[in-house]
């Protein structure tokens, strides 16, 4: 073979490499409650930018099969692990579980939550300590046990909602209180995880065609008027917006709050 023909071969394959290689080749990402709705697109894009990826789920076990057997269809590793988000063990023991069997953790994406929704009079203390430990407590003990594993250009997500920027609707005080205070989570872990290069972010959807949300439900249309553009998101809307802040492009970007809400709080 020629120099001249080696040379191209090399050039060749240079490009094709280039054109393959994906933004989280060789990270592996955790997204609690990622067996459906907006935790499902999450795990199933950072597959598709080349991620490894885990999720954890509390009953769904075939939802939760069913997104893992996507991710390796990619050509991804992928687990689920069943943890329950207010519990405490179980959150610190899911994280854990995964950097024992994907190697490492670069990315933490914040997504179980749960809410109730009604009259502040009419709400019980179970209904408190339910929504406050799934979605405040879960949240800072799945940071705090990921923080001891994510290295440089590590990332975390949280998946807040506009209800803590804006709430349109009367019987939202508990859900946006729970919400409103992973904002201040968000920025304060920015502040110190900074040095160590890694980033936190938080990302507020707007409403979202979910199963615990569909754009077809009894109150969709007043939330859909609420918002700018008059609709519904798609889970894959939000899923984009934390692609792009667990890639190399969103290494100058640290607590934020991203609003991915078809302008419900312009």
């Amino acid at each position: 073979m020629s120099l001249e023909a080696t040379s191209l071969e090399t050039a060749v394959n240079t490009v094709e490499t280039a054109n393959t290689a994906r933004p989280l080749d060789g990270k592996v990402a955790l997204v609690t409650g990622g067996s459906r709705g907006i935790g499902a697109a999450v795990a199933l894009r950072l597959a598709e930018d080349g991620a490894d990826v885990a999720i954890t789920y509390q009953h769904g076990v075939e939802p939760a099969a069913e997104i893992v057997a996507k991710i390796t269809a990619m050509g991804r590793r992928a687990t689920a692990v069943r943890a329950e988000a207010a519990d405490a063990t179980a959150v610190r023991e899911a994280v854990e579980t995964v950097v024992a069997e994907l190697g490492r953790l670069d990315i933490l994406v914040n997504n179980a939550g749960t809410g109730a929704m009604g009259p502040i009079g009419e709400l019980s203390l179970e209904d408190v300590d339910r929504v406050l430990a799934v979605n405040v407590r879960g949240s800072f003990l799945a940071a705090q046990a990921a923080v001891a594993h994510l290295g440089e250009g590590g990332r975390i997500v949280t998946i807040g909602s506009c209800i803590a920027e804006r709430v349109a609707f009367p019987g939202g005080t508990l859900y946006a209180t729970s919400k409103a205070a992973l904002t201040g989570l968000t920025k304060a872990l920015a502040r110190e995880l900074g040095p160590q290069g890694i980033t936190a972010n938080i990302v507020h959807p707007g409403p979202i065609d979910t199963d615990m949300n569909p754009a077809d439900g009894p109150f969709a249309a007043g939330q859909a008027a609420f918002t700018a553009v008059g609709r519904y998101g798609r889970p894959e809307e939000v899923a984009d917006t934390v692609a792009h802040l667990v890639g190399p492009s969103g290494a100058y970007i640290t607590g934020a709050s991203v609003a991915v809400d078809g302008g419900l709080t312009a």
